[in-house]
């Protein structure tokens, strides 16, 4: 397939050579061809002109869930993909929220067999323990060898420190990569939103945020001990920062990512009870928001993810009490990190983590494939639930001002627009 991208302006910040540059760039089956002020191509080529049509490498997401196998009401592995292509992204790390989960080598297998002739390339995270049960291990060097890109009970937090601490020494030899949900769940007991002025206003069960940072602080000391590559997914508070901040300056391999809506939201938008902000870590204060954006900013937080987790109506038009937590964010990540981040920063953050999971970082130069995403970065629309393109709809933007939108993708010789 030969594809014609004509006057887009480039978006590179670590190319300076391209980086705003108004280019045609030609792709033929797949690869960069020629990247040139003004292209003529002959033969048979599909031409893509769009209204201030701007193209960046391919954005990296490192926390989406779907459905499939198991739960194919909230999303299939299909749709799924075809939502995240047309949100901008080429590669995404598909979350262990399953059923059956998958915790053998068999089962990443089937994930990549079912998602290998998609536009957006999909890369497999294994269960840490078995079932994610917290007790035994999983196949990780199995799953490792069957193409998983790490290790993670979806949103439970591993109770058992020894446990921990000979994952991260097994992994190790094999550089696996852990993750480590930080929650104490003894602290958090009964919590479902943050600890604090708004919780006690509106009588909910408040999470402190020492349940997320006493889990940090032991997540860290065992990785002191034992050495190997830890991440830490999802921080929501302005200590989780500090705390990962002085392990990085004690050189320890630790990385962690922050969700979009603890970036643009607080708990004060709790106050109608709308179970769409109903997130597991929680939204925090504007105090914990700002440390958030300040620790993107200066590189403590390593990546930003829309931790995207599709949840069928029926377990989110509830009460608050009794809803799920979990809310979509492809469509609208682009949008929204736009709205709080210059544009470079913003496409920085997109494209930034692939290294951290083992995954190769598409280049944007002739010669090599074309993995690129293609957007408006200042078209201004409010976020509507036929924004929508997930099978589930359970968005906490809807109703949000968003900045910049989305075309679609060219990636693995396909064009999703």
């Amino acid at each position: 397939m030969n594809i014609l991208l004509k006057s887009a302006k480039i978006v590179a910040p670590n190319n300076k050579e391209l980086h705003l540059k108004k280019r045609d760039i030609f792709i033929k089956n797949g690869v960069i061809e020629d990247i040139a002020a003004n292209l003529d191509v002959q033969g048979k080529t599909k031409v893509i002109q769009y209204k201030n049509l701007h193209v960046s490498l391919g954005w990296f997401d490192s926390s989406v869930s779907f459905g499939e196998p198991g739960y194919e009401e909230r999303e299939t592995i299909e749709n799924g993909l075809y939502t995240a292509a047309m949100s901008g992204f080429t590669d995404i790390v598909l979350n262990p929220n399953t059923n059956p989960l998958p915790d053998s080598s068999s089962d990443i297998v089937f994930l990549k067999n079912a998602s290998k002739n998609a536009a957006t390339t999909l890369h497999a995270l294994g269960t840490l323990t078995v079932k994610s049960e917290g007790e035994s291990l999983a196949e990780l060097y199995d799953m490792k060898t069957a193409g998983a890109v790490g290790f993670y009970d979806y949103k439970l937090p591993l109770r058992n420190s020894n446990l921990l601490k000979i994952a991260l020494q097994y992994a190790h030899n094999f550089n696996g990569l852990v993750h480590s949900f930080p929650m104490d769940l003894q602290i958090a007991g009964k919590g479902i939103v943050n600890e604090g002025e708004v919780s006690t206003k509106l009588g909910l069960k408040g999470i402190p945020n020492l349940a997320e940072e006493l889990n940090i602080v032991r997540d860290l000391f065992i990785l002191e001990y034992t050495g190997g590559k830890l991440h830490i997914p999802t921080i929501s508070t302005a200590n989780s920062v500090k705390l990962i901040a002085e392990a990085k300056k004690k050189g320890l391999d630790v990385s962690c990512s922050v969700a979009v809506h603890n970036l643009c939201f607080t708990d004060d938008t709790l106050t109608e009870f709308d179970s769409h902000f109903k997130l597991m870590p929680p939204l925090r204060t504007q105090l914990d928001r700002k440390a958030l954006i300040k620790g993107l900013k200066d590189g403590t937080i390593d990546f930003v993810t829309t931790d995207h987790r599709p949840m069928d109506i029926e377990h989110k038009r509830v009460e608050f009490d009794n809803a799920s937590d979990g809310t979509i964010g492809l469509e609208s990540a682009f949008g929204m990190l736009n709205q709080i981040f210059d544009l470079d920063t913003t496409i920085s953050l997109l494209t930034k983590g692939r290294e951290r999971y083992g995954i190769e970082t598409p280049v944007l130069k002739v010669g090599e494939n074309a993995a690129l995403t293609l957007f408006d970065p200042d078209q201004e629309y409010t976020f509507e639930e036929e924004d929508i393109l997930s099978n589930s709809k359970n968005s906490c933007f809807v109703g949000s001002k968003l900045k910049g939108k989305v075309y679609g993708i060219v990636s693995n010789n396909q064009i999703i627009n």
